[in-house]
């Protein structure tokens, strides 16, 4: 597991039912590739977030493959559209196999 991981999800508290809302997400994460060296000359292990979903009342919203040439803290934003009141579910996956999730409810009226 990396050290210091850190999701962050911004989602707004409220919409209408069928609005369409902006959802933004940031995980500090050092996204190592595996090609750099440490001050010993050792490589340092792969270490990335390969993989990201996110799910709302438990149905797929999106799902994204990452690839090593990912920066440092990924963020990533997108749209959804809020049929009801619910739980966004966010998940990162390592390739450690850590696996580093997030919740956000939304009130719909």
């Amino acid at each position: 597991m990396a050290d210091n991981v850190t999701p962050r999800v911004r989602v707004p508290r409220d919409a209408a039912a069928g609005d369409t809302i902006t959802i933004k997400t940031l995980i500090s994460h050092p996204m190592e590739s595996g090609q750099r060296k440490d001050s010993d000359g050792n490589t340092i292990p792969r270490s990335i977030i390969n993989r990201f979903t996110c799910d709302f009342n438990g149905e797929s919203v999106m799902e994204m493959i990452l690839e090593p040439a990912i920066s440092t803290n990924p963020f990533i934003e997108f749209q959804a559209v809020v049929p009801e009141s619910g739980t966004f579910a966010f998940t990162w996956y390592d390739d450690d196999g850590s696996v580093y999730e997030e919740s956000k409810d939304i009130a719909v009226s």
